[in-house]
């Protein structure tokens, strides 16, 4: 598939959709009229017939309002079809939109920006036109958050990696269930507060269930004791008086858990729609048929006599019942005659005894379902990405014409690396703007999706898993009182000692040493260097300091020189961005500086 016929398919489910938007609108508007119509001859009715006795007068109501009932079923669920159908078009919209490298309709967790972590702060991992934006389409703050921890902490098994691999090409073909998915997610998605606090509810001790026999029997007997009350006030064999009486006690008896009960519901208020939810996200799992291990084995956690979905929604329904205590006058009905709030938090509590241990273990499927389904449209919507090759032996990364998946593919140029053993570096020098801070963004950038079992923007890709740790944008902080080059020595202790235990580790640093002077920064570049080879690293230097380019005669066999250029020609300066071998011959500071109007003798 191409990038166009991609875009096509995109635009033909939003031209079926705004057809099918149209006919449901038109369907709500007629069923509302025929709603009006029903009312009005039920009046007219009702005019009619008032002198002709009881029982026309029952016809005249009952059966219109029979016939009512259910065009308000028909309404209400006319308007859950086009508040689907509404979101449907929008997915698409905001796919067609990323295609072009247009991101901002995604969340792309700015929260999780961390100038400390070992390579996420260099790559713009997290944040506003970052990689994460451009790939998450979770809808649960849980697949967010399991995405965000895959690629915080990308995997260094091989087979775990080919696992994820074959998930994420089986749910690459099957576009109508991840788009399904994604929509019925975005409905009611909740947020991660939400789901913490279902969690705590599981925690929370029994106040009903304790006494569950007595308030059962007493759910029972209320309802029938008014009945009887009733039809012997009616038959003048007890006074009304004792109707009062009966409506004191039984209210009072049914509020009398009311705090209790309070606790229940703000546990859990608010909670129904993303429950029901959830509930169809999880049968969307339930009713696949996967063939990858990975994808196999999340549908074997929710194997259970009852099906998890069912399970969910009757949780669901049971708030939705709580839920009509919300109501004063409603609240004051219902626990009187049917001692209704005892009766749904008891059976709320019995649902947490039997189901609520495994709700962590739903909520964990269900995120890594979600974030499966993130990278799966990833691979779909880039149909020129190729999944890479493991290979067996450290340290390999063997690859062809990468590229930046940010870098709009109209313009992007690419280029190659070969690393086929260790201790080995690539040193990589070059003119300013030259391309070599791009280059290692590409190179780490494509590392990580190959870590987490993505796909990779590449015409070949073969690598050994091992960590990723960067050293692109180191930074002060003034809270701490540390200086720029303090915090950069900070960075590059931590990658020695890290060497020093015995980790694999593939390193990408930028300008070594940048903080302090010349002099030092030359002498420290080349002490570190030496220190990496012998201690069997690998990784990639890019570096202003041509002098670096010299230890490629001390270590012909660890050291490659490459190069970017710059090219100065009638008084302009352009750019190739087309990596060479070798140590960089132009360099464009002084030119650069000329041209801003900084006088520089040559």
């Amino acid at each position: 598939m191409t990038i166009p016929q991609l875009q096509t398919l995109y635009q033909q489910r939003i031209t079926e959709d705004l057809l099918a938007l149209s006919v449901v609108k038109r369907n709500i508007h007629w069923v509302g009229s025929l709603r009006l119509i029903i009312v009005a001859l039920a009046a007219v009715n009702l005019y009619i017939y008032w002198e002709k006795g009881s029982g026309f007068i029952a016809m005249s109501i009952f059966i219109p309002l029979i016939i009512l009932l259910v065009l308000i079923k028909k309404h209400n669920k006319l308007f859950r079809k086009k508040d689907y159908i509404t979101l449907s078009i929008r997915v698409s919209r905001e796919e067609l939109a990323a295609i072009d490298y247009h991101f901002s309709s995604f969340d792309g967790a700015a929260e999780k920006i961390d100038p400390t972590h070992l390579f996420s702060y260099d790559i713009d991992l997290f944040g506003n036109r970052s990689l994460f934006q451009s790939l998450n389409r979770t809808v649960t703050a849980y697949g967010k958050e399991m995405l965000a921890h895959w690629f915080e902490a990308p995997l260094t098994v091989p087979q775990a990696i080919i696992d994820r691999q074959e998930a994420i090409r089986e749910l690459k073909q099957e576009p109508s269930l991840r788009h399904d998915f994604r929509v019925k997610g975005l409905l009611h998605p909740g947020t991660k507060q939400d789901i913490e606090k279902l969690q705590q509810f599981t925690l929370e001790p029994d106040y009903l269930l304790p006494q569950k026999a007595l308030w059962q029997c007493l759910s029972y007997l209320i309802p029938l004791g008014w009945a009887v009350l009733i039809a012997c006030v009616a038959c003048g064999w007890i006074p009304g008086l004792s109707v009062v009486f009966a409506i004191i006690g039984c209210y009072a008896l049914g509020e009398c858990k009311a705090k209790k009960i309070n606790r229940i519901q703000k546990s859990l208020e608010e909670k129904v729609k993303m429950l029901a939810a959830y509930a169809d996200l999880i049968c969307i799992i339930e009713d696949s048929s996967p063939a990858s291990k990975e994808l196999q084995r999340l549908r074997q956690t929710l194997h259970r006599k009852r099906k998890v979905s069912e399970t969910l929604k009757e949780l669901s329904g049971l708030l939705s019942n709580l839920d009509q205590r919300a109501s004063g006058l409603g609240r004051f009905i219902l626990n009187t005659l049917l001692l209704w709030d005892i009766k749904y938090a008891l059976k709320v509590e019995q649902w947490k005894n039997v189901n609520g241990q495994q709700l962590s273990g739903w909520m964990e499927t269900l995120a890594t379902y979600d974030a499966f389904c993130s990278l799966a449209t990833f691979a779909y919507n880039h149909p020129d990405y190729i999944f890479p090759e493991i290979a067996e032996t450290y340290f390999t990364l063997e690859a062809t014409a990468v590229g930046h998946p940010l870098i709009n593919r109209e313009v992007c140029v690419k280029n190659g690396i070969n690393i086929d053993r260790h201790p080995f570096f690539v040193i990589v020098t070059g003119a300013n703007m030259a391309g070599k801070s791009t280059y290692l963004r590409t190179i780490s950038v494509n590392y990580l999706l190959a870590s987490v079992g993505a796909p990779v923007c590449a015409s070949t890709f073969k690598f050994y898993p091992v960590k990723l740790i960067t050293s692109l944008r180191t930074s002060d902080s003034l809270n701490d009182n540390e200086s720029y080059f303090f915090a950069e020595l900070k960075r590059l202790k931590m990658i020695i000692d890290r060497l020093k235990a015995g980790e694999k580790l593939f390193i990408i640093l930028d300008e070594i040493l940048k903080g302090t002077n010349s002099v030092d920064k030359q002498k420290g570049s080349l002490a570190l260097m030496k220190q990496l080879i012998t201690m069997n690293s690998c990784g990639i230097i890019a570096t202003h300091d041509l002098a670096l380019g010299a230890l490629e005669k001390d270590f012909p066999e660890h050291i490659r020189n490459y190069r970017f250029e710059a090219t100065i020609k009638d008084d302009e300066l352009t750019f190739s961005y087309q990596m060479q071998t070798g140590v960089a011959k132009n360099m464009n500071a002084c030119f650069l500086m000329n041209k801003m109007g900084i006088i520089v003798n040559d």
